[in-house]
């Protein structure tokens, strides 16, 4: 192959695609459309509350009501004169969203049991709400039964929270904090980046292919340059125009949320109470995310680390790496299906045994940030096939040097094999019409050049 004329091909493609008015438009609308769903989201969440749900209760325990207090979100209103089996067939034209129904309390098993009616389901948000606090109404009662002075007290004081740190320890013995959470996070994050990024790029390669070829287009361009050179000319070419759109969507992405974001965010927070700002942040203080508290300072110092702890020049690194030849490997591969095709309506059939793989190694990337050094995690980010996704997800958690070097290996070998017999296909497919082409075409192709 000439690499000047692959150098060729590839401006010729780069230059072609961004010049398009396709180009500018989804490069410009893109990101306002991904702006708009994001800080759009931030406003509702921040904004919008759930109606009031107005429910009936119906107390046979007798130590529930006091525990019912209304909220925001729910208003109570008990009723001891009207059975349940009256007031739930009649809920709208009473006023009511639901009714309560609590059971008589049992002595001797200290229980009851509790039903709650409504013509439609309520979110989750109100019934966890509710059987908190009839979860806590019986707490009590059980309690108070012991007859013994300050159990309440001392139930709350033998209560174990114990806060558990973790830490790595490093060959010259420096102890660094870590959290599994925060590698997991970036586990997950990383394997759906490559996956989407591979996917997309994949598929811009092989629409790009069908295009040149429904139109005609490629017989000319045969006659001046070979077939492979065609191919990996336009492989590369339309990955620099796909890399250029995402870095062009990030930045513009990122610069309409900023200023959107702190233009929406000032303007609600300027109408609160400051009262209000305090009482939000002292309970957001106390929150607990995935069983994390972060309450003390010391949980953000221990994200911090953990994030310190990474080699994020080598994560970056291979995950270049791995992108780079993991799209290589299945660009060559969506550009032999393009050739066998003249509309991408006849793609679906040769397209599975490259989707398979891919899911599989999205599947694998979410159980590997849970099992990083797993038989089946091991596999998946040594298969060519699926090691530009589970090896990048298994990265945050430590790969011994010696795995990500088969994985490279095997991954350089695949790609040249199947970029090899991919350019044997897209030989004699590009020149192929009039026919839908099936794996049996393929195979007779392969044996054929």
């Amino acid at each position: 192959m000439n690499l000047r004329t692959i150098g060729v091909i590839i401006r010729r493609e780069y230059l072609n695609k961004v010049k398009k008015k396709s180009f500018l438009i989804t490069t410009l609308v893109v990101p306002i459309l991904i702006a708009g769903l994001t800080v759009g989201a931030m406003y509702v969440m921040m904004t919008t509350k759930d109606k009031a749900k107005t429910i009936a209760v119906v107390d046979g325990s007798g130590i529930v009501a006091p525990y019912l207090q209304d909220t925001e979100t729910i208003q109570y209103r008990f009723v001891t004169d009207t059975p349940v089996d009256s007031i739930k067939t009649r809920l709208e034209a009473l006023g009511y969203d639901g009714v309560l129904s609590v059971s008589a309390l049992n002595g001797e098993t200290k229980d009851f049991t509790a039903d709650i009616f409504s013509q439609k389901p309520f979110g989750m948000e109100v019934t966890d709400d509710i059987s908190d606090k009839l979860d806590k109404a019986l707490e009590d009662y059980r309690i108070s039964t012991y007859d013994i002075e300050g159990l309440d007290r001392i139930l709350k004081e033998v209560k174990a929270d114990v806060s558990l740190k973790a830490y790595t320890v490093a060959a010259d013995g420096e102890e660094k904090l870590s959290e599994a959470g925060v590698y997991s996070i970036v586990s997950m994050l990383l394997g759906i980046f490559i996956f989407l990024f591979i996917t997309l790029f994949g598929g811009m390669v092989m629409s790009a292919v069908i295009e040149e070829k429904s139109s005609r287009v490629v017989e000319v361009l045969v006659s001046s340059v070979k077939a492979t050179e065609l191919m990996f000319g336009k492989i590369i070419g339309v990955a620099l125009v796909a890399l250029t759109q995402f870095l062009l969507w990030i930045i513009l992405s990122g610069a309409i949320i900023g200023v959107a974001g702190k233009a929406i965010g000032g303007g609600l927070l300027a109408g609160t109470d400051p009262e209000q700002i305090a009482a939000m942040a002292q309970q957001m203080g106390g929150s607990e995310i995935d069983g994390m508290n972060l309450e003390a300072p010391s949980d953000l110092e221990v994200v911090m680390s953990s994030l310190r702890n990474m080699n994020v020049g080598q994560i970056i690194g291979l995950f270049l790496l791995f992108f780079i030849f993991g799209y290589l490997l299945y660009a060559s591969l969506y550009a032999a299906i393009g050739s066998a095709v003249e509309n991408e309506g006849d793609t679906q059939q040769l397209q599975m045994p490259l989707t398979i793989p891919l899911m599989l190694g999205y599947i694998i990337a979410l159980y590997a940030f849970r099992a990083p050094d797993s038989s089946l995690a091991i596999f998946g980010s040594l298969f060519p096939f699926t090691s530009p996704i589970v090896m990048i997800a298994r990265l945050p958690f430590g790969v011994p040097g010696w795995q990500i070097w088969l994985s490279i290996g095997l991954l350089v070998l695949t790609f040249a094999g199947c970029a090899w017999l991919s350019a044997k296909i897209y030989k004699v497919g590009i020149l192929m019409f009039g026919k839908k082409s099936t794996w049996k075409d393929l195979w007779k192709w392969l044996r054929q050049s």
